[in-house]
């Protein structure tokens, strides 16, 4: 695979780093790499990791990031521009979305200066990929329930617990680690975070194969792990905070590409039915609640675009970030159902266009039965929702 070696000089105004995002992407995104393409072997791990590199030199990614910690140094518009274009291309997952989705922001909010100047290039240029041990057996995302502990020791930290549903474990460098310091029954009080290196010794990782294959998260066990100092971010009492906070941001703006994906996955089924009589009478029987889909995807891109007006403007966004998580997944999931309801009958023997659209909604569907749990399950979204924005009391 080619990739852009190129460091690009990048556009002044949204609308024409949108435009740069768009050529880009159709000059560099090959077959190999496109989801609506019927491919019986994925590209491999070195090809999606030169990618994603490739795209940050075209500044595709770490667009808001300060210059000095390798970004581009862009606002929000600029952001959105290009995740419009992201969004509505067939690409690949990122494979470092911890880093810069979590990881990233969590180490300019509390990290030090050394450890931003050498952490933060680092994830923009694929040097480091990071995962993220937050949730556990019993725990799920309830993070304030956790029981892997920290100790203190002369020599730094010493951890010990269970870690479950870590994106990447198997190939980050670095984990972004939530521990106790004190007891379970504490809850929010005494949170740790680590950047604790994947190669320590007494880290064991066991890869979880999930329903449609893939090995792309696992299980993480800490045993008597030492940590070093260096490695810990922010105060031992600033964990819940950080936390809770990055994880906001990451609800309402750093996947808000996924309104367009949504968007052109129904363009794509509608498209590719109409190449073949027996696929569209099929997909017409489904018309009224496609039709709904389509409208939600059109409201989902109206609230991430007006949540990106209020976070430019200066404005925080609170617990408001749960909205367009709770609303994507849901309505993702549906139309992940009513997909494979069409295409999983697709007559046999048809063309091209209807085995690429098969491959793919065979994807979504399969990947969509966890849109509800990560990042905060639905019953999190409204339990935030109801009690921080609607002030609702809990019933005795």
């Amino acid at each position: 695979m080619t990739v852009d070696a190129q460091q690009h000089v990048l556009p002044d105004t949204p609308q024409a780093y949108g435009e740069h995002a768009r050529t880009w992407l159709a000059d560099n995104l090959t077959d190999e790499l496109r989801l609506d393409r019927a491919l019986g072997t994925p590209a491999p791990l070195a090809d999606l990791i030169a990618f994603e590199a490739a795209q940050h030199r075209a500044g595709l990614t770490g667009i808001t990031w300060p210059t000095e910690y390798g970004g581009h140094g862009r606002s929000l518009l600029e952001h959105l521009a290009a995740n419009r274009e992201i969004g509505r291309a067939p690409m690949p997952e990122a494979v470092n979305s911890i880093g810069k989705e979590l990881a990233g922001p969590i180490i300019m909010a509390v990290g030090d200066e050394r450890q931003k100047s050498e952490w933060l290039p680092a994830i923009l240029t694929m040097d480091d990929i990071w995962c993220q041990g937050f949730s556990e057996p019993g725990s799920g995302s309830d993070l304030a329930s956790l029981r892997t502990r920290a100790e203190r020791t002369a020599d730094g930290w010493r951890v010990n617990g269970q870690k479950i549903w870590t994106s990447g474990a198997s190939k980050s460098r670095r984990c972004l680690l939530l521990a106790h310091t004190g007891s379970p029954e504490d809850r929010h009080k005494g949170l740790l975070l680590l950047a604790v290196p994947m190669q320590t010794p007494g880290i064991e990782v066991r890869d979880i194969q999930s329903i449609d294959g893939e090995r792309s998260f696992a299980e993480v066990f800490f045993s008597d792990v030492l940590v070093d100092d260096a490695d810990v971010l922010g105060a031992p009492d600033e964990g819940w905070a950080a936390a809770t906070r990055v994880l906001t941001i990451e609800r309402a703006t750093n996947r808000m590409y996924r309104a367009w994906r949504f968007e052109s996955e129904i363009d794509h089924l509608v498209a590719a039915c109409r190449t073949d009589p027996r696929a569209l009478a099929r997909l017409q029987e489904h018309a009224r609640p496609l039709a709904q889909l389509r409208v939600e995807a059109e409201l989902l891109k109206a609230h991430v675009e007006q949540l990106v007006e209020v976070l430019h403007g200066g404005e925080e966004i609170g617990p408001r970030g749960s909205f367009p998580k709770l609303y994507w997944s849901e309505a993702h999931q549906r139309f992940a159902q009513l997909a494979w309801d069409v295409v999983s009958v697709l007559p046999p023997g048809a063309g091209q266009p209807l085995q690429d659209l098969r491959a793919r909604m065979q994807r979504v569907y399969l990947a969509s039965r966890a849109e509800t749990i990560y990042a905060g399950t639905t019953e999190i979204q409204l339990d935030i929702i109801a009690k921080q924005i609607l002030k609702l009391k809990r019933r005795a």
